[in-house]
């Protein structure tokens, strides 16, 4: 069979599979499921502690509220929920017996990204020929979440190479996004963030190397924390670009509230792997001031950001600032110089290794240009750079073109160092000149964007990458909606007036099809960073419950989403 014919069989088989799986459940039925949905996972196990519910009933109405995201998003790849309905039974079968929760995730429904590994399941991230090649074991995580009572129910869609924000790939087709169908729910843990959003899930899992926990939780209107790096197990997560280490991978959290994300990182911090690879720190309390001092800022320095985004921070500011909390703006001046390092790094090999996964699967568009500058001989990605420096006034395209190409080891080591050296500026220059406790900044430009810009806005990911190259723990939450009342561009905007890039703006903003629209975008949820110092993850999620606790009720969490 040739690999076009083989592809088509594994994309049918492994549909047809899912779906199967998908039909078991009953129907999803508000009258009976709503209060299961509306609670978090911190309230499901105190329910369950309680002896008001039992982990079955839970899990009934979750396995059927996953099967409606899916058919309004198609956010999910593989489907366990028979193991689950198994291992559920087992647990209310030793609470009846011992009276006695088998841990801190006892009876939570839980799901994961793609890219990790569960026994007798695919781990394909959406490449076609690793289809029908189930894991033989669970990742360290995954069995950390069994062990501590979790019923895994499904695994959720990622992008092609998980190195986008569009989520998308050749064997599970496109995820959309819950709060409008013509806008992506953000990469690349895009599958769980639009499960989450519908409560398809009480508790999620992803990762992010430049963005993909915090962009899709942004987009989707949920909650995540990305943690340092190595706070948590990287075995049997896969990827595809095994060995790259100059920007380190971080494993956390995607839930509906800042107490779920918190508990998980409760139960997860601490545990060693079996080889080594995570730092053993267990969760420490973090005792915060009375009176916060916060930087933010409205623009990564690349783009300029809409006006929806800058209202998300506006909006956090001031409620920080009603609550008596120290709030000063600054410019985050190295975040161009991290945004270059990391495409170069990202570059060194042409990406040779990660696009050599996806064999005969077509390349997504949404990887263009991301991917289109080592391909290019040098003096045409040269001479493009020149045009876009020379005709359009756009420094920052050029530079961050001219940096896309294949790189010498000694180049390598250049930029590992020149890494090294953003790391120590940033500290000098923004924590110890300024002794803030956290930054507030914007998740990116655009709320979300509609399905196909990626292909050339992938640049805006320089608004998360700036903590990815930091390696800086950072939690992301909801903060409001576009709202067309609010958010329209201000009159005689100007593309790279205020020092950003002209053609990415432009793209963004100008025309019939720019990306930004905010009718269009009516109603989608708009979040912010809070960022922290390095291993500082704990003082950070009480930062997060400081500004959850100070915006107030907003329509987020549980049982929030609706028909629209």
């Amino acid at each position: 069979m040739g690999s076009s014919a083989q592809r088509e069989a594994n994309i049918s088989s492994k549909r047809f599979a899912r779906d199967k799986a998908l039909a078991l459940p009953s129907e999803y039925d508000g009258s009976t499921h709503d209060q299961y949905l509306k609670a978090t996972a911190t309230d499901i196990v105190a329910r369950i502690n309680s002896g008001e519910w039992t982990a079955s009933q839970v899990l009934a109405a979750y396995m059927a509220r996953a099967v409606f995201a899916q058919t309004k998003t198609n956010c999910i790849t593989e489907v366990l929920f028979e193991d689950a309905r198994k291992q559920a039974k087992e647990l209310d079968e030793e609470f009846a017996r011992t009276g006695k929760l088998r841990g801190p995730l006892h009876g939570v429904p839980m799901s994961f990204k793609d890219q990790y590994e569960i026994a007798g399941y695919d781990a394909t991230i959406g490449f076609t020929h690793w289809a029908n090649k189930p894991c033989t074991k669970d990742a360290f995580i995954v069995s950390q979440c069994r062990r501590a009572g979790a019923l895994i129910i499904v695994k959720t869609n990622v992008p092609q190479t998980m190195f986008a924000f569009e989520c998308s790939n050749t064997l599970w087709g496109r995820t959309t996004n819950p709060w409008g169908d013509k806008f992506t729910s953000g990469g690349s843990s895009g599958g769980e963030a639009a499960l989450l959003a519908m409560d398809g899930s009480a508790l999620g899992v992803g990762s992010d190397i430049g963005g993909s926990l915090r962009i899709p939780t942004s987009y989707c209107g949920i909650y995540s924390m990305k943690p340092s790096s190595d706070r948590v197990s990287n075995d049997g997560a896969r990827g595809c670009n095994p060995g790259y280490e100059a920007i380190r991978v971080a494993y956390g959290p995607m839930g509906r509230s800042v107490e779920d994300c918190e508990l998980f990182c409760r139960t997860i911090f601490g545990e060693q792997d079996a080889p080594h690879q995570n730092v053993p720190i267990p969760y420490r309390l973090a005792e915060l001031p009375s009176k916060l001092k916060f930087g933010y800022y409205f623009s990564d320095q690349l783009v300029r950001s809409s006006p929806a985004n800058v209202r998300a921070v506006q909006k956090t500011i001031d409620a920080l600032r009603l609550r008596g909390h120290e709030c000063i703006e600054f410019s985050p001046s190295l975040s161009k110089e991290a945004m270059s390092t990391f495409v170069g790094l990202a570059t060194a090999d042409g990406y040779k290794r990660m696009l050599s996964t996806l064999e005969s699967d077509p390349q997504e568009p949404s990887l263009f240009l991301s991917t289109l500058g080592p391909k290019l001989p040098g003096f045409v990605r040269n001479l493009i750079g020149w045009v876009a420096r020379t005709f359009f006034g756009d420094k920052i395209f050029s530079e961050l073109f001219s940096l896309a190409r294949n790189k010498s080891v000694s180049e390598f080591i250049e930029l590992t160092d020149r890494r090294n050296k953003v790391i120590r500026a940033w500290y000098k220059e923004v924590w110890d000149r300024h002794d803030f406790d956290g930054i507030i900044a914007p998740v990116q430009a655009l709320p979300t964007i509609p399905h196909g810009a990626c292909a050339v806005l992938s640049p805006l990911a320089a608004s998360t990458v700036l903590y990815n190259v930091i390696d800086s723990p950072v939690g992301t939450l909801p903060v409001t909606r576009v709202d067309p009342a609010f958010d329209t561009l201000p009159a005689g905007f100007v593309p790279g007036a205020t020092g950003g890039s002209t053609i990415f703006e432009k793209r963004m903003y100008v025309g019939p099809g720019a990306a930004y629209n905010p009718q269009m975008m009516e109603g989608i949820p708009v979040g912010v960073q809070i960022v922290g110092r390095k291993w500082e993850d704990e003082k950070v999620f009480g930062m997060m419950r400081v500004v959850d606790e100070a915006l107030g009720p907003r329509g987020f969490g549980p049982g929030s989403w609706k028909q629209r």
